[in-house]
């Protein structure tokens, strides 16, 4: 008997950094893929490709992730555009988007974040939300975002 386990998961690794680049706070949390998130990753399989994973970005709502959301419930500035996306794995396989927030972007009492295939609207990926995160005006946040697949 065949039986397959395909799971989804994904973590979120955040490193706050004042002005001269000393730490301020560093986590590690998991996310939630959407509903949204799930339908894009079947589109790539069959050919109705929607456009890839361009931007990520933080908003200031504690609500609950849920399987239904297609946004961020309290978007804080811009979305930012992701820096780098790697994939690697050998029996799970992993994609990685780096994003940076530089001073001045996304400020303020961070306490969720979200990856999306366009600067404005599109579609998201996953949501998360955590324990607040103060980023001050002069502050730069380095998100590092990681989604596993694996079939065990």
């Amino acid at each position: 008997m065949i039986n397959e386990n395909l799971k989804l998961k994904g973590e979120v690794a955040f490193v706050l950094r004042d002005k001269d680049g000393n730490v301020k706070d560093e986590r590690t949390i998991k996310n939630l893929v959407v509903n949204a998130g799930l339908a894009y990753i079947a589109s790539r399989m069959v050919g109705t490709a929607k456009d890839t994973m361009t931007h990520m970005a933080l908003g200031s709502s504690t609500a609950a992730p849920a399987a239904g959301d297609t946004d961020l419930v309290a978007v804080l500035g811009d979305r930012e555009a992701i820096d780098t996306t790697t994939i690697a794995g050998s029996n799970d396989e992993k994609v990685q988007f780096v994003s940076s927030f530089e001073a001045n972007e996304a400020t303020g009492a961070v306490t969720e974040a979200a990856i999306f295939n366009a600067s404005t609207g599109g579609d998201m990926l996953c949501r998360t939300t955590f324990a607040v995160v103060n980023k001050q005006a002069d502050d730069t946040m380095s998100v590092t975002w990681t989604i596993t697949l694996s079939a065990a």
